[in-house]
């Protein structure tokens, strides 16, 4: 095989590594009343067969990051298939609640190793040429609506005419075919000398852990609860401990001064605020659409499609030439400018609406918004720092993309309670829930314009060149 050629098929696994860690998270939401009655959920904890798996992914992001840079990326990424393999068999086989559970935590922390080594992969096979940089970048980016899409499509069909337990199994014939293909097409990246910060990955995955936990419970238990800010205060801890431990040591599992690069910080920021904006208006547009609109799961999976398609093409296709010509300082503006007028669009949804008139319109503006912000902000941040650690600035783009959604789902879901979304069979107070937090979202996104045009600095004369796709 070509070493032209071969490159190309590494980034197909590698979207296909980005498609599989978000369709993860998707495909159980049909499985999940079938899950409830077999396996003995309560309905207060049956949130946890999603949540088990954010608080792993979440918490454990950067240390798959280091691990890539010190034992190297391919390494990582095949470790982290093989564990994504041994949690989705467990969690198909398992029979009880706490096994569950367990298991859906070791496809986590697979998908937490698979995510920053994958990424470390594509800027090795791609970071030498801006032009192809942009373009892998943008068929990376475009695996990701297709993941989730995919996952609710698989999810419904898998439990209708198989049973649930396939929405895992179905990870499993996928993984050893990744597995046996990584030798033939990925580079070696080999390991190099350092040490791991023991002390410093526990400090940081248990802070990481503890306040995605918080922010995911704390709709059950109310922002208020005083179990909600004890854990909220023992990860500001951790993180607190895992700072001043990252200052003390020589070979720290995150060293500080990388923030110091040129845009690194800012570009993060504009993830994390486009995650905090993109998934609660995901979450309440499949809401809207299924209590207020009157879809079964599969129809709303399907009224999701034309966003999902612009948002493919708009990555693939208009995102690159984008960037060449204006630069990605200009795109991440434009786009989370644009992502922030399609939701401000989207709250104007009422109770008696229409896909056509109230979704379809809106949500394909939203979608152009999140093409056109998404590439140029990840490959700023990852861009930004020194080659010996893209796989940390992987793990902590991932992370702040992953903090930051469930940062504004578990804002936004306090917003629509607080107007009228816990009011089920209630339309016009469902529609009026949705509409705040469709509100909220445009106001987190129009705040990600305005800081990266202020943090945000303009890309070198040579990166603005055209590019065709």
């Amino acid at each position: 095989m070509a070493s032209a050629s071969r490159r190309w098929w590494a980034l197909g696994l590698i979207a296909l590594a980005q498609f599989m860690v978000i369709m993860d998270t998707s495909i159980i939401g049909v499985a999940l009343p079938r899950m409830r009655d077999e396996l003995g959920f309560t309905p207060g904890n049956l949130s946890w067969v999603f949540n088990a798996y954010v608080v792993a992914f979440g918490g454990l992001l950067l240390l798959g990051g280091r691990l890539s840079d010190l034992f190297g990326a391919r390494r990582v990424f095949a470790a982290g298939w093989a564990v994504l393999l041994a949690g989705s068999l467990a969690a198909g086989l398992a029979d009880g609640v706490a096994v569950e559970l367990a298991a859906r935590a070791v496809q986590g922390a697979g998908a937490a190793l698979i995510a920053p080594s994958a990424l470390t992969l594509l800027m090795m096979l791609f970071g030498a040429e801006p032009k192809e940089l942009t373009k892998a970048l943008a068929l990376y980016g475009a695996a990701a609506p297709a993941g989730g899409t995919a996952g609710v499509f698989l999810g419904g069909v898998i439990t209708e005419y198989v049973s649930w337990p396939w929405v895992f199994y179905i990870n499993v014939p996928i993984a050893v075919l990744v597995l046996a293909a990584i030798p033939a097409v990925m580079p070696s990246g080999g390991a190099r000398r350092g040490s791991l910060d023991l002390l410093g990955a526990l400090t940081v995955t248990v802070g990481l852990a503890a306040a995605v936990y918080a922010i995911v419970r704390a709709p059950e238990v109310g922002w208020s609860s005083v179990r909600t800010w004890l854990v909220l205060g023992a990860a500001a801890l951790a993180l607190a401990a895992f700072v001043a431990i990252q200052a003390a040591r020589r070979e720290p599992l995150m060293r500080l001064s990388i923030f110091r690069a040129p845009n690194l910080a800012a570009a993060n920021v504009a993830q994390l605020l486009l995650g905090a904006a993109w998934i609660p208006m995901w979450f309440y547009l499949n809401l809207y659409l299924q209590q207020v609109l009157g879809y079964s799961a599969f129809p709303s999976g399907a009224a999701l499609l034309p966003m999902t398609a612009l948002i493919m093409l708009g990555m693939i296709f208009l995102a690159p030439r984008a960037i060449g010509r204006f630069g990605p300082r200009a795109m991440v503006v434009a786009g989370l400018t644009v992502l922030a007028a399609g939701l401000g669009w989207l709250a104007f949804v009422r109770p008696t609406g229409s896909f056509v008139a109230d979704v379809l319109p809106a949500s394909l503006v939203a979608a152009l918004g999140m093409s056109l912000a998404f590439i140029p902000s990840l490959g700023t941040a990852i861009g930004a720092a020194r080659p010996e650690e893209g796989g940390l600035a992987a793990g902590i783009v991932n992370t702040s993309y992953q903090v930051g959604s469930a940062l504004g789902l578990a804002a936004m879901t306090a917003v629509a309670a607080a107007s009228g979304a816990d009011r089920l069979g209630d339309l016009p107070a469902l529609t009026d829930g949705y509409s705040a937090a469709f509100t909220g979202a445009a106001v987190i996104a129009l705040a990600g314009a305005v800081i990266a045009a202020i943090a945000l600095r303009p890309a070198p004369a040579a990166a603005t060149e055209p590019v065709r796709v």
